[in-house]
């Protein structure tokens, strides 16, 4: 897979929650033949982002599984894996070190959620072209509601990197106020998480092949 016109953004993807809703073994689950992590990695990898950054928890199969993926998309090179030692430390935990592994001139990051397979790789392209400013929170929507990914202008690098237990990013959006611009797409993805079996059974009738 060839690199896209990336700028300097980057992107984050968060592959170390432990799937506790689901029973455990989440991310590795089978979704048209692939890990349910695959999904996420490949419209990762094809947003406008030089680095794709995975926070990926103690379980082996997991951080196997991104690694493959990577390698299948010839992606490799630009795969950054952040080790998560005690991922109950919540998802902002998570999502702050791997902010701290960000290289300092970056214009930008994506936060992805390795539980999200359905997000159109257009929808971060859109995010990217709506990004004026280092301010600037960009956010996706879909019939009026906001869903993911986000991208965070440079400036809140450093607030990302700050944060702790579990309650992850959606806080700093909600008071972004004027910072916040949404964007409106044709995606329902934005909005299509997995947390239980029966949702990953749900997903299963749009299917989109890596």
């Amino acid at each position: 897979m060839t690199q896209r016109d990336t700028g300097r953004l980057d992107a984050i993807v968060l592959a170390a929650g432990r799937g506790v809703r689901f029973g455990g073994g989440k991310l590795t689950a089978l979704l048209d033949g692939d890990p349910l992590v695959a999904a996420a990695l490949l419209t990762a990898f094809l947003a406008p982002a030089r680095r794709v950054v995975v926070a990926v928890g103690p379980e082996p199969d997991v951080r196997q599984a991104v690694e493959a993926t990577a390698t299948r998309l010839l992606a490799r090179e630009r795969l950054v894996l952040v080790p998560i030692d005690d991922p109950s430390a919540g998802m902002g935990a998570s999502l702050a070190a791997a902010a701290r592994s960000l290289p300092g001139d970056t214009d930008g990051v994506f936060v992805f959620l390795g539980d999200m397979p359905r997000i159109d790789p257009a929808t971060p392209r859109h995010l990217a072209a709506a990004l004026r400013d280092p301010g600037d929170i960009v956010a996706p929507t879909y019939l009026g509601r906001r869903g993911h990914p986000v991208l965070f202008g440079a400036r809140w690098a450093p607030v990302l990197g700050a944060l702790s237990g579990d309650e992850g990013a959606r806080a700093i959006v909600d008071k972004a106020g004027e910072s916040l611009v949404l964007v409106p797409v044709d995606d329902p993805g934005v909005h299509l998480d997995v947390d239980r079996p029966s949702d990953l059974a749900r997903v299963q009738t749009d299917r989109r092949t890596l």
